[in-house]
């Protein structure tokens, strides 16, 4: 260690009271964290890419510190699909700290892994007040039973008003109007339930209209458009 003269030639003074870090709430226990072994916790970190024409959610299942478990989640970028693809394989077995000191291919989520690291090392995640924390798996419960993300996807224009194209119920097939031509109310197919119906052995016809749905006052519309095509 090297000393400048000015600080040689100070004189010694006791440090004061110190109490150490301020304990954060980790799976059920107030944790003195001094050491990335230290963090435990499941939560989650949303980033984008310098552009802005993509966006990353990242969740992470951590204990004592290690990465058990990675969702990447990606809008707005097909590069950035990729990328998740990697990433997938890069973050499990690395410590929060090597994560964030680790290039995961896409700003977007390099990003997330940024503001992951935030929420965990403050105590500020999903699993804080859980005994325990979330088993390993608890990743997929964000997806529902079909395992795909949940998106919704609007389009509007001054000129044509606007346009729903995909809900989290899956993808919007056509728009209830009203006599006033306002929405109320929109059919959908669900494309991961339509998947797997043909995987069972349905043909794709009858999968699409086991796959139907709809929501709100479909039967009072006036009129059914095509959001993509109307």
């Amino acid at each position: 260690m090297i000393y400048s003269r000015e600080v040689e030639e100070m004189c010694p003074v006791a440090q004061g009271v110190h109490h150490g870090a301020a304990p954060i709430p980790e799976e059920a226990n107030w944790v003195q964290a001094k050491e990335i072994k230290d963090i435990s916790g499941f939560t989650h970190g949303v980033g984008w890419c310098a552009p802005q024409q993509g966006a990353c959610k990242l969740s992470l299942n951590i204990k004592e510190g290690v990465i058990q478990e990675a969702l990447v989640e990606t809008i707005g970028c097909s590069g950035m699909t990729h990328s998740a693809a990697m990433a997938a394989e890069i973050l499990p077995g690395l410590t929060v700290l090597e994560a964030l000191n680790t290039d995961l291919v896409c700003d977007a989520i390099n990003t997330a892994m940024r503001e992951l690291f935030l929420q965990i090392v403050y105590g500020r995640s999903q699993s804080a007040f859980s005994e325990d924390g979330l088993a390993v798996g608890a990743g997929l419960e964000d997806l529902g039973k079909g395992l795909r993300s949940q998106v919704g996807t609007m389009y509007g224009t001054l000129k044509k008003g606007p346009r729903y194209l995909e809900m989290a119920e899956g993808y919007v097939t056509g728009i209830a109007l009203d006599a006033d031509d306002e929405i109320i109310g929109y059919q959908f197919v669900s494309l991961g339930k339509m998947t797997d119906f043909i995987k069972k052995g349905d043909d794709p016809n009858t999968a699409w209209e086991k796959a139907k749905g709809q929501y709100g006052r479909v039967a009072d519309a006036v009129k059914i458009i095509d959001p993509r095509k109307e």
